[in-house]
């Protein structure tokens, strides 16, 4: 997800730093941080626009454009990486200096090494690799079809054939292509990384979280066995309802379940299939977003409108006039665009902007929530120092959002006039609603965790180019329990097929966040007083929550994020025990579903 951008800038021709030869001092670094920010501040704005217009506007110029400004900023941002390493041990640094400086030094997702040419070259084959993605191309029924309409299609169509076809022509025409030169873009990000005093770029990237690498890879194998038995319950019975809708031979009782068969390219979120697990009674929900949408005849803006509303009704104040003159709603019909939904802040001040192909329907009113989340993130911190113009750590960028997507209840659709008072779903209809929540949220978990572990094991070694197939497809079943509905060879490289793969997104991010937004979730229903299960609650309209979030907000990336959590939940630590507590009553359910049946894989 692009929230704002540290790539591209305008060209540089030469890149001096000045840094003293001598001891360095607690003063001098102070001044190096400071003309750093100034620097850095002045030419990610230019960066954001060749950005963008490269991502809403695909040629080969602007190609060429954003390879050749990222490669520019990229040779900027690992000098001054280089430079800051040389102030860490000068006496007397402040914390937040301290913070400073790490952040200059390991706050680079892709650090280029400092040999001639190898900026531009690694610049080069993340513009190609993202290209690959945009222009990609699946077919059903032997015609081509883009990547947003594909994606749409895996969520509606129940054909086992088409579904297939859809996969691995998907998988075949984007992935693979990108093989080798994903490999060589792995190489010269290990390259820089270790130039930068890092045993390879996923220790770098670990190394954001206010704690050492190796801890925050523990934390979040925790995070994980916390959630994981509601996980494997929700599987077991998605098993089951696939087995009987499709049979033995399509998707067996026991064992993995087939990747295609649940409603989203990745199966990473299977909400698109509630109508297959939806158990008779208790999973009627009486309505859907999608055609509630329709019948109120919403179009993208009114949707994006819609989004708009719930932070207003907290006390935010409305997005600026120029998020709708310059945001793209829908894809254009004249040219390529990446369709993948993002948020940016293209001048650090309140030029917002989201990027999406809005299709009228529930999934998309979800995501405007959480674009909208990020934009309202980056206007409450946009008074901080330029290194602090960030969430406290990138889970909660991507948790505020989602958070308030929570407060999607039935309850918050009849305030806004979308559904009828009539049409709220009775108590016993709570399992349906938790249900259809968890095949998103829930199902989502070990995907947002083997992202980055598959890139982790890449970048330290434990997984060679020559295994690049077989080892996400090791990892998709480990964690997943889902396996490709085609025979995958070496000559793939379905992980491509992704789009924070080729845009080398960091997406551990998503997995926190899926934890964060519970716990947000949970303090500001406790702030508001709200008494009933966790899962009914909406604060929409609550300004005193609106104010005490806004609080959070406008910390950015100042303090380190137990702090910023601290501020906002009274606790210090990340858990998935409110999400625990949100689907304490389905768990329950899954269980006495699943009694009998050969759970696992």
């Amino acid at each position: 997800m692009r929230l704002f951008a540290f790539a591209p800038l305008s060209l540089v021709a030469a890149l001096a730093v000045a840094a003293p030869a001598h001891a360095q001092t607690a003063a001098e670094a102070q001044a190096f941080v400071d003309a750093a920010e100034k620097r850095l501040f002045d030419e990610s704005i230019d960066a954001s626009r060749i950005e963008w217009v490269n991502a809403t506007y695909i040629t080969d110029d602007t190609d060429a454009l954003v390879a050749e400004s990222s490669a520019a900023l990229t040779e900027l941002r690992v000098q001054y990486a280089l430079e800051a390493a040389k102030f860490e041990k000068a006496p007397g640094l402040s914390p937040e200096l301290k913070r400073k400086l790490d952040k200059l030094r390991g706050g680079i997702t892709l650090p280029a090494p400092t040999r001639d040419g190898a900026a531009t070259e690694l610049a080069n084959l993340s513009t190609g690799l993202q290209s690959i993605y945009g222009k990609g191309r699946g077919t059903l029924n032997g015609k081509p079809i883009n990547g947003s309409d594909i994606e749409a299609a895996m969520g509606t169509n129940r054909n086992p054939a088409e579904l297939k076809e859809m996969w691995t022509s998907w998988h075949d025409n984007v992935g693979a292509p990108m093989r080798a030169d994903y490999a060589k873009l792995i190489a010269l990000t290990n390259e820089g990384a270790k130039e930068l005093g890092y045993a390879d770029a996923g220790a770098m990237w670990r190394s954001n979280y206010d704690m050492p690498p190796a801890e925050f890879a523990k934390l979040t194998d925790a995070l994980w066995g916390e959630v994981k038995p509601l996980y494997d319950a929700l599987h077991c019975f998605t098993r089951d309802k696939l087995n009987e809708k499709y049979g033995d031979q399509v998707q067996a009782e026991t064992g993995p379940i087939r990747a295609d068969l649940l409603g989203n390219m990745w199966a990473q979120e299977w909400g698109n299939i509630y109508d297959i697990v939806a158990p008779a009674g208790a999973g009627d929900l009486g309505y859907d977003i999608t055609d509630l949408l329709v019948a109120k005849q919403y179009d993208p803006i009114k949707m994006v409108k819609g989004g708009e509303g719930f932070f207003s009704s907290l006390g935010f104040a409305p997005l600026p006039e120029s998020f709708w003159q310059r945001s793209m709603f829908t894809k254009p019909a004249d040219r390529e665009v990446q369709c993948h939904a993002s948020a940016w802040d293209i001048d650090n001040k309140d030029d917002l902007r989201i990027k999406m192909c809005i299709k009228v329907n529930g999934d998309d009113f979800v995501t405007i929530h959480h674009e909208l989340g990020h934009n309202y993130y980056q206007r409450a911190y946009n008074q901080q120092d330029y290194l602090h113009l960030d969430g406290a750590n990138d889970g909660f960028h991507e948790a505020i959002g989602d958070m308030v997507a929570l407060s999607i209840t039935p309850e918050y659709l009849v305030q806004i006039g979308l559904l009828q008072q009539s049409q709220v779903p009775s108590a016993d209809k709570d399992i349906g609603l938790l249900l259809r929540q968890a095949m998103d949220k829930v199902a989502f978990l070990p995907f947002g965790l083997l992202i980055d572990k598959y890139r982790w094991g890449i970048f330290s070694g434990q997984i060679k180019p020559a295994d690049y197939q077989s080892a996400w497809d090791a990892l998709r079943l480990q964690y997943q329990g889902i396996e490709p509905p085609a025979e995958r060879d070496e000559s793939k490289f379905d992980a491509g097929a992704k789009y924070h793969i080729p845009a080398s997104v960091p997406y551990t991010r998503y997995f926190l966040a899926r934890l964060l937004q519970f716990q947000f979730y949970k303090a500001a229903c406790d702030a508001a007083g709200w008494k009933g299960p966790l899962h009914r609650c909406s604060f929409y309209g609550d300004k005193e929550v609106g104010a005490k979030l806004n609080a959070m907000l406008e910390m950015g990336a100042s303090k380190p994020w137990p702090d910023a959590l601290e501020a906002f939940t009274s606790n210090r630590e990340m858990s998935g025990k409110a999400m625990v507590e949100y689907f304490a009553p389905l768990k329950t359910w899954l269980d006495q579903q699943n009694r009998g049946k050969q759970c696992g894989w």
